[in-house]
């Protein structure tokens, strides 16, 4: 038996393998960064890689549009990402890999930065409220609104005693 590793057939071996299990949805422009991963894995696990090696700079997303941009009308919002509007980003964000902490990361968003319209958040906001969402069981929508409780309270009665 050899106690040689080849890194390069061993990666190509296991990318062959990652390619050919159907759950795995992928583009073919993401093959060759697989392939260079598995071979820095491979190379990593066998003690042949070198430790001097620098490592990646990190990539510096372009915005497509300001963050002014983004925001500025109430009935969407424009992605960074592709500059496209959406009604809400999250899940934008989750069809690109994302999650909010690291869009707001990538972009240096505060962590206020809305996810949501404002006009799709507040006609959210009255279709839950027409549909009794937020009452408790048995208020009506004219009670909730006025603040009243929903039953008055009965005056307590007092036990009186006589004295002689």
């Amino acid at each position: 038996m050899n106690d040689d590793i080849n890194a390069v057939e061993l990666a190509a071996e296991l990318t062959a393998a990652w390619l050919a299990n159907s759950n795995t949805r992928t583009n073919a422009e993401d093959v060759p960064a697989f392939l260079r991963s598995m071979h820095a894995a491979v190379d990593q696990l066998s003690g042949t890689a070198t430790s001097a090696a620098p490592e990646e700079a990190a990539q510096a997303y372009e915005p497509a549009v300001t963050v002014r941009k983004s925001l500025a009308s109430p009935d969407h919002i424009i992605s960074m990402i592709d500059g496209k509007p959406y009604k809400t980003l999250r899940r934008h964000l989750t069809s690109n890999g994302l999650t909010v902490e690291e869009y707001c990361a990538r972009y240096n968003l505060k962590p206020d930065y809305p996810m949501v319209a404002p006009t799709y958040s507040e006609a959210r906001l009255t279709m839950a409220k027409s549909i009794g969402l937020g009452r408790k069981p048995g208020q009506t929508a004219e009670k909730a609104n006025d603040g009243s409780p929903k039953t008055p309270r009965k005056p307590r009665a007092t036990k009186v005693t006589e004295e002689v």
